[in-house]
């Protein structure tokens, strides 16, 4: 009699996540504090994003890397000017309160069940360190985070091999036991080429990315990752 294959998740040793978009609201910075763009908020917002990733990848083709906040600051420069908003107050604002973004509520609680399963967890993002602590810290998941790994050590950002090997190198894990997520599709698709086993949160009900990488799953909150390892 025929029987369903085995999770491909089952054999994880550890739970790797990207932070932003992932755990961590990128656009709650503007939700908070981006009232005097009115009408705007929600442009400026999405465009802020798009540059943010646009501007690692370009950096990374042009061997000219930054850290992850001048390219934040810089985007959302771009943001606001192409707006018709300079307003360096405003500026200085929305960068503070990218520190404190708000975690997705399912995001905590997830992460202890994995935790109290045994399960090594960590986050692996373009974020500098003083950025990835800050938001650690504020959303309350220090207790539920093994290491926080930032592209800093390796000077370059994702979809690089070396970000997804530093994670590899840091928990002692091979990558065929790592099951790393991402709400980043091309993220995912890097991950999944590099030889993770990967989950693509798709919060937002994205188009696939037409890129290498077999992602096993696709799950559209952090909660539903737990049943796919086995855990009940």
């Amino acid at each position: 009699m025929a029987t369903d294959a085995p999770s491909p998740f089952t054999s994880a040793k550890a739970c790797v996540f990207d932070a932003y978009g992932t755990l961590f609201d990128v656009h709650s910075a503007i939700r908070r504090g981006g009232e005097e763009l009115g009408e705007k908020a929600e442009i400026v917002s999405e465009l802020w994003r798009q540059k943010q990733l646009e501007y690692t990848w370009l950096r990374s083709l042009m061997s000219a890397h930054v850290d992850f906040w001048q390219v934040t600051s810089d985007s959302l420069d771009f943001a606001l000017s192409a707006s018709g908003t300079n307003n360096a107050a405003l500026h200085r604002k929305l960068m503070e309160l990218y520190l404190t973004l708000d975690a997705y509520p399912e995001v905590k609680e997830t992460l202890k069940k994995l935790k109290m399963a045994g399960l090594t967890t960590a986050i692996l993002s373009n974020g500098n360190p003083g950025m990835l602590e800050a938001a650690v810290t504020s959303a309350g998941l220090d207790a539920v985070l093994d290491q926080v790994l930032s592209v800093e050590d390796v000077g370059i950002y994702k979809p690089d091999a070396r970000v997804y090997q530093l994670a590899v190198d840091r928990l002692a894990i091979p990558k065929a036991m790592i099951c790393f997520l991402s709400s980043n599709g091309w993220d995912a698709r890097g991950a999944a080429h590099f030889g993770f086993t990967v989950a693509w949160i798709n919060r937002f009900n994205r188009e696939p990315d037409r890129i290498p990488g077999d992602i096993k799953a696709t799950i559209r909150r952090l909660d539903e990752l737990p049943p796919l390892l086995g855990l009940k």
